[in-house]
């Protein structure tokens, strides 16, 4: 099991430790709830140091991310970020990604070279570095993998533009959403940061060297205080994601699910002129109609729906399967998405979750579940 750079933090904190995704991360410190609700009032702040990063650079490196990724990748200009995901040759997924487009920055780049940073999740770290390095061949690009010497905290919440600003000459309330600055933050140069989040609260990203990371998490917090800075685990950061309907790799996607059912149209360009796998299939689905489609759903009950709980009609037929579930503290009650027959997908929709020898009652409902700051 990997340690990050800020796992002797953790544990003098008194986090609740355990492994995810290989790596010795932290849960929660207090409770998950304390730190959700610091996430959504004030501001909280993450290790997600496990996260991959990959460089690819060259003269191909824009031809070959089209036909690797789903989304227009054309379409970004330096700066910018892009959501995506890499479909796998049967209409599945091999991973959500995010793209940053380079070009230029120093030390990740070669000048006029097309130069990308894909951001993809820890667990599939190897598979995707072996999957891109097949569909490369033939490309002029240059890979590289700097995820072990690369750290990332995401400091998340309302008031973080004004906690942070101190600690860096870049603006940061001109760092729009799905962009990014590079500059000098806490006394650290080449740091990126970057506004993509994962808890639908606003914030920013700082990607700097591992060995900068523990200095960078020092002066956070002590810049902080004022706001009431606190550290969040693993654990909040699931709740959160899960009121904002955001997809977890190996919960809600995997590489049996296609973007389609999965409600990611919106990231997966059919009508671009590059092909990338599964495209004709994914065209064919469109056209058809998905069968099942991922679904929120709010269970009245206090009993939470856990990942692989059959999903049935109010009549008692097999319908679906829960991909997610928790207790969401903003709402204070279970929540869930899960993946349904196309009939029963309809908003208002009645269901029931089978827990066990129990039935919960549970009605299909519009994600996101709660909108911050409202």
């Amino acid at each position: 099991m990997k340690n990050t750079p800020l796992t002797e933090k953790h544990i003098a904190l008194g986090a609740k430790m355990a492994e995810f995704a290989g790596y010795n991360m932290p849960i929660s410190y207090t409770t998950i709830t304390d730190e959700h609700r610091a996430v959504r009032t004030a501001v909280g702040v993450f290790d997600v140091s496990h996260m991959g990063e990959f460089i690819v650079r060259g003269k191909d490196a824009t031809k070959f991310l089209q036909s690797a990724t789903s989304n227009d990748v054309g379409k970004l200009a330096p700066g910018e970020i892009q959501y995506s995901c890499m479909p796998n040759k049967k209409g599945g997924i091999v991973d959500d990604l995010l793209v940053y487009r380079l070009d230029d920055v120093p030390e990740m780049t070669v000048a006029g070279e097309q130069s990308y940073m894909l951001v993809v999740n820890a667990s599939n770290e190897t598979k995707d570095w072996r999957w891109l390095k097949r569909l490369a061949r033939g490309f002029d690009v240059k890979m590289q993998n700097i995820s072990a010497k690369t750290g990332l905290i995401a400091v998340q919440g309302p008031k973080t533009a004004e906690a942070l600003q101190k600690l860096t000459d870049i603006d940061l309330k001109s760092i729009k959403y799905y962009t990014f600055r590079r500059g000098k933050f806490a006394g650290c140069k080449n740091v990126i940061v970057s506004a993509t989040g994962y808890t639908g609260s606003g914030g920013f990203e700082i990607y700097a060297r591992n060995k900068d990371l523990v200095k960078i998490w020092d002066k956070v917090f002590k810049t902080g205080e004022k706001w009431g800075i606190k550290p969040a685990g693993l654990g909040a950061r699931d709740t959160l994601r899960l009121e904002m309907g955001y997809c977890l790799y190996g919960n809600d996607i995997d590489d049996k699910t296609s973007p389609l059912e999965a409600g990611l149209g919106w990231i997966t360009k059919l009508n671009k002129a590059e092909d990338f796998p599964s495209k004709e299939k994914l065209k064919k689905q469109k056209t058809d109609g998905v069968k099942r489609k991922l679904v929120g759903f709010l269970v009245d009950d206090r009993r939470v729906p856990r990942h692989g709980y059959e999903i049935e009609s109010r009549r008692g037929a097999k319908i679906g399967v829960v991909a997610s579930g928790t207790h969401s503290p903003t709402l204070d009650k279970p929540i869930g998405m899960g993946y349904v027959k196309a009939k029963f997908a309809e908003p208002g929709t009645k269901i029931m979750i089978v827990a066990g020898g129990k039935k919960l009652e549970a009605v299909v409902t519009k994600i996101p579940f709660v909108t911050p700051g409202v």
